[in-house]
């Protein structure tokens, strides 16, 4: 059974930004790298910008920050389609598959949810680098859905 939500509950990016800068204001602890560029209803795309913190020796973009951009992209989707009370939505799971080392420049998530349930969401996240359209990461993430929410 899927979640039907009423179009009123639905949050773009300027205003999910606004939302997290509220409620989850330690995301950006160290400087804002990550960068909400358009999120909509079971879709997000996610840039993180390019810094220092996240480059390993050798010039490319380590694993835990791709993997924290896939786990943000998914969270920001999951909150444009369910608005407010989707900020409460936990990792449950999430699978990564790096499939190309990324040159040391922003990576950009794109994410889809492939289903909205009752208790949990599941997200496809697509990871490539600036200038690029080659796949550099692949995840699959499931999310708890806050009791809130739930029919």
């Amino acid at each position: 059974m899927s979640i039907t939500t009423p179009v009123t509950n639905r949050l773009d990016a300027q205003s999910i930004e606004t939302l997290l800068d509220a409620r989850f204001p330690q995301i950006h602890v160290g400087g804002r790298t990550l960068k909400i560029e358009e999120a909509g209803p079971r879709f997000a795309r996610v840039r993180m910008l390019s810094h220092d913190r996240n480059i390993r020796p050798g010039g490319t973009v380590s694993g835990p920050a791709m993997f924290t951009l896939a786990d943000f992209a998914v969270y920001v989707a999951i909150i444009a389609t369910l608005g407010e009370p989707g900020i409460e939505a936990v990792t449950t799971n999430m699978n990564i598959n790096f499939l190309a080392k990324p040159e040391a420049r922003d990576v950009i998530a794109t994410v889809r949810l492939l289903r909205l349930g009752r208790r949990l969401t599941v997200g496809e996240v697509e990871l490539v680098s600036e200038g690029s359209d080659d796949m550099v990461a692949h995840a699959i993430a499931t999310y708890s859905l806050p009791p809130a929410i739930r029919r």
